[in-house]
């Protein structure tokens, strides 16, 4: 048959196919370090806060605890006190499908919470775990960041370490 897909030609379809696919999971965190350090300095900048430096050696650290979190499945923050005066960011979330804008939009997003003032009583809710990803993001006194993006079985783990950590109990984020 003069239009079948057998043989090679089935193979060389088979193979764009898998590249497009690839193609499109690339694109999605091509240049994920500058993404992310971009996202956060966007929220940074509608407070009015100096924007953050990107820290590889924050980034390393996070990777540790991203596979860590990847192989345990679950979100559960560090309590090495070897990284005070760290802060950290925890994100999860269906494995390809989110952007780094849209993992960093989803802690930005917790500005419906937020009131000015001093840390904790930030939260419009009464809650701190409303409005403490976003705190972390515009805490001023914050000057770098780093990021690691690691996959689990199902999900994607997102871990950003910031120095000097922020929602320090007494003194206010912006």
């Amino acid at each position: 048959m003069a239009g079948s897909l057998n043989g090679p030609k089935l193979s060389v379809l088979a193979g764009a196919c898998l590249a497009l696919l690839s193609l499109g999971a690339s694109e999605r965190t091509a240049n994920l370090n500058d993404r992310l350090l971009a996202a956060h300095n966007r929220v940074r900048a509608q407070v009015g806060v100096p924007p953050l430096e990107w820290d590889d050696r924050l980034a390393g650290e996070a990777g540790l605890w991203g596979r860590h979190l990847s192989r345990i499945g679950r979100l559960v923050h560090s309590r090495d006190s070897s990284l005070n005066p760290q802060g950290e960011n925890l994100w999860a979330g269906t494995r390809g499908y989110y952007t780094p804008e849209m993992m960093v939009g989803l802690w930005a997003a917790e500005r419906r919470y937020y009131r000015p003032g001093i840390f904790p009583v930030n939260s419009r809710t009464g809650r701190l775990d409303d409005v403490g990803h976003y705190t972390q993001l515009i805490w001023r006194s914050t000057k770098r960041v780093g990021c690691a993006l690691t996959r689990g079985k199902h999900d994607e783990f997102l871990v950003c370490r910031y120095l000097e950590g922020g929602n320090v109990i007494g003194e206010s984020p912006v």
